[in-house]
């Protein structure tokens, strides 16, 4: 049973920056492709970013391309979520996801098998 961690959350104001981090524990992610997901109070869990298993292909929401950035170090064992700009619609909890595949990545929530507990993203206006 893969376990996944996420971490970075926090408040930032508007404009800034923050790195999410998603690990695995006592595994590895290499053969996994990620997904990093967000769900802001009274919504759907929405796809954010996701990335193939080698971190070759990625695919992005439009609502953060150009300023979002999702990268896959799998000798450190952990899936990066880069967020700059940051806007307070970008506020919610923020999970990462992960499928053992080798396909090209999707970015919705019923392709994924595992889950980590998620992380609070707050931007301030």
């Amino acid at each position: 049973q893969l376990q996944l961690v996420e971490s970075g959350g926090g408040l930032v104001q508007f404009g800034g920056s923050l790195r999410l981090s998603c690990a695995a524990i006592r595994s590895t992610l290499d053969d996994y492709a990620i997904g990093w997901f967000r769900q802001a109070p009274g919504k759907e869990r929405e796809g954010v970013s996701c990335t193939s298993s080698s971190g070759d292909s990625t695919n992005y929401a439009d609502s953060v391309k150009g300023r979002f950035t999702i990268s896959k170090d799998n000798r450190r064992n952990t899936v990066y979520l880069e967020m700059n700009n940051l806007k307070p619609e970008d506020t919610a909890i923020y999970y990462c996801a992960a499928r053992r595949t080798t396909v090209q990545p999707m970015c919705v929530t019923q392709w994924y098998d595992y889950w980590g507990q998620g992380t609070q993203v707050t931007v301030s206006s």
